[in-house]
């Protein structure tokens, strides 16, 4: 063979025995998709992203959140956090674009960190995004149910076969109504992504309408009785600057849900310039909503007097408007019915992709004919997902679906400065161009000796792989040790960034010991960022996937500030959750290598240079 199957030169130096954890496969192309069958339908468009970014990402959350935080963190400073939460999903939000626009695939992180990272990492974060959105969704229907009830009256106003029932002896609470719903927006799902996508926008904009009667009536209010809540005697800040910052570490969660729209990336009419303006608008209209509520709500009620867990109703009763209390409501349970439907969207699209990589059985990548949506894995997860809702109080559980979020954004940023200063130099393909990449293999090798002006028979390395041989002969040194430095640099970084945080957030480690690890933290994080900064960029970063796309700006600065803030509310999520995230991520550690690692679709295939992919392909049309 002229090329190395199975792992490229540069996948090299992880120990024979684990080099396919570092395997990386190429970005889509027409020509690979061509060969995947039945195609997700190209039929989003800006506004139907924004609609999914925007319904997904404003959850019941605000009506609660608001309360809760300035009570304990913020006071009238609410609107702060909220900016500058709205400003740290910004730095994801970049990356998201960039990746989304040069690898616009279904899958989201696990595929952007297939391409950038390698497949280990790719695995851990699908099987942890597939956690995520489970327990989202359970969590989001059983959070209906109660709201539906108080609209029509109170708790046992439903009808007794929605009503939720305790099981004695077992100590569990089933709740049909959440089932039911979950399972009935299964059925939207499957009817069609612009099916779906349309009703969805409906109860978006609905929701939308409520916050906007909250936002002007209170307005209102406020100045009729003299915004009484920025008048207290603690001032507009109350609990200094370092409780706005912890109410914005808070309320960072309120803005989870725009990567949902990069994860329809597949079925977008034109991913280059739609993907990120939808992401980009969907985070700016929640970003101005929950700032403007913010604003009008603290200075309807001084936030000493707030109620915690109904704070935009009781602040409009406390004013006396009552019949307000109704619309509040309604506006809470359209918000959670668009969140479940943003939850349960992904899923099927992630377990699509992973199929389409062997990594999971093919079953999960079948595409409707008709539909143009993957039905099968669309109804498995929504029975899933129904079944939780159903048995399970998963509210305990609401953190594992931060860890999952955390864990993307994270990645996301990792692999856009990898693909800015080590992108991929070969791509996979697969073995059945045997006899086109020996034909192309044998030209540069003859090329080679013809060049060197001599017959006398190559080494065995230029004989074994003389296209690679060649692409490392003409590289200049200087490229090298640039690549070298850099793949160092990043790597420093995320150990700098993971020391550092995790030494300064547990306080309980001797105070020598904290300011040492937090001192060798930072001066990996500070070593690592000025060599990335004053090395150049690799210029394949202009030609990498899909381009004409969002570039994302300020790097290095913007990714590795997106790291450490992500890495930061990691560490801060508690062990219980990590404890619990565990068990789940040991056990896809445990599907990955008795079925993904041996059924990947990289297991059979040869790493050839960028530069002759074309050409290669050309020869084996030409030959066919």
């Amino acid at each position: 063979m002229g090329f190395e199957e199975g792992i490229g030169k540069e996948r090299g130096g992880v120990g024979m025995g684990f080099q396919f954890l570092t395997r990386r496969k190429q970005v889509d192309s027409k020509r690979a998709r061509a060969d995947v069958g039945h195609q997700l339908a190209k039929a989003l468009s800006v506004s139907q992203l924004v609609a999914i970014g925007v319904g997904t990402t404003i959850g019941a959350g605000v009506y609660v959140l608001v309360g809760t935080v300035a009570r304990e963190h913020t006071g009238p400073a609410l609107t702060i956090s909220f900016l500058i939460a709205g400003i740290a999903a910004a730095l994801s939000a970049f990356c998201y674009a960039e990746l989304a626009s040069r690898c616009p695939s279904a899958g989201s992180a696990y595929h952007y960190s297939y391409i950038c990272v390698g497949e280990g990492v790719a695995w851990i974060i699908g099987w942890a995004l597939i956690l995520e959105y489970t327990i989202g969704g359970s969590a989001v229907a059983r959070g209906i149910s109660p709201n539906l009830a108080l609209v029509f009256g109170g708790p046992e106003s439903l009808p007794s076969y929605l009503q939720r029932i305790h099981i004695p002896g077992i100590d569990i609470i089933v709740d049909p109504c959440a089932a039911i719903l979950v399972l009935f927006v299964t059925g939207l799902l499957c009817l069609g992504i612009k099916e779906s996508t349309f009703i969805q926008a409906i109860i978006t904009a609905l929701n939308v309408c409520v916050l906007l009667f909250v936002i002007i009536a209170g307005g209102y209010i406020g100045f009729k009785t003299g915004w009484v809540g920025y008048t207290v005697s603690g001032g507009y800040f109350p609990y200094g600057i370092n409780g706005v910052l912890a109410g914005s570490a808070t309320v960072f969660f309120a803005y989870i849900g725009f990567d949902s729209v990069a994860s329809t990336a597949e079925e977008v009419k034109n991913p280059q310039r739609d993907l990120p303006l939808g992401i980009a608008t969907a985070l700016s209209v929640c970003c101005l909503l929950y700032m403007a509520v913010s604003a009008v709500v603290v200075g309807l009620v001084p936030y000493f007097a707030m109620d915690p867990d109904t704070p935009i109703s009781s602040a409009f009763t406390r004013n006396d408007v009552q019949w307000a209390v109704y619309l509040v409501t309604s506006g809470a349970i359209l918000a959670l019915c668009s969140a479940l439907m943003g939850s349960l969207l992904p899923q099927p699209r992630i377990l699509m992709a992973m199929a389409r990589d062997g990594l999971l059985p093919s079953f999960f990548s079948d595409v409707n004919e008709r539909t143009q949506v993957p039905v099968k894995s669309t109804i498995l997860t929504g029975i899933f997902a129904a079944s939780l809702a159903f048995f399970m109080d998963v509210s305990q559980l609401a953190g594992m679906v931060s860890v999952g979020t955390l864990l993307a954004f994270t990645i996301v940023a990792v692999s856009i400065l990898i693909l800015r200063y080590v992108p991929p130099r070969e791509v996979p393909l697969p073995a059945s161009l045997h006899e086109s990449i020996e034909s192309v293999s044998f030209r540069y090798s003859s090329n080679q000796r013809h060049d060197d002006g001599t017959s006398q028979a190559i080494p065995k390395e230029s004989a074994d792989s003389p296209l690679i041989v060649k692409e490392i002969n003409k590289e200049n040194l200087s490229e090298t040790t640039r690549r070298q430095r850099a793949a160092w640099s990043i790597a420093s970084v995320c150990v700098g960034v993971l020391i550092l945080t995790t030494s300064a957030s547990y306080s309980f480690l001797p105070s020598v010991l904290r300011y040492t690890t937090c001192s060798a933290g930072g001066l990996l994080l500070v070593v690592g960022l000025s060599v990335l900064s004053w090395i150049d960029q690799d210029d394949a970063r202009h030609t990498f996937g899909h381009t004409g796309g969002f570039i994302c700006p300020f790097v290095p600065f913007l990714p590795i500030c997106c790291i450490l803030v992500n890495a930061y509310l990691l560490v801060n999520l508690g062990a219980g959750t990590w404890f619990r995230v565990s068990l789940w991520l040991l056990l896809g550690v445990f599907v990955y290598l008795f079925y993904g690692r041996t059924h990947s679709s990289l297991t059979d295939v040869v790493y050839v240079p960028t530069a002759h992919v074309e050409e290669i392909y050309r020869t084996s049309e030409s030959v066919a």
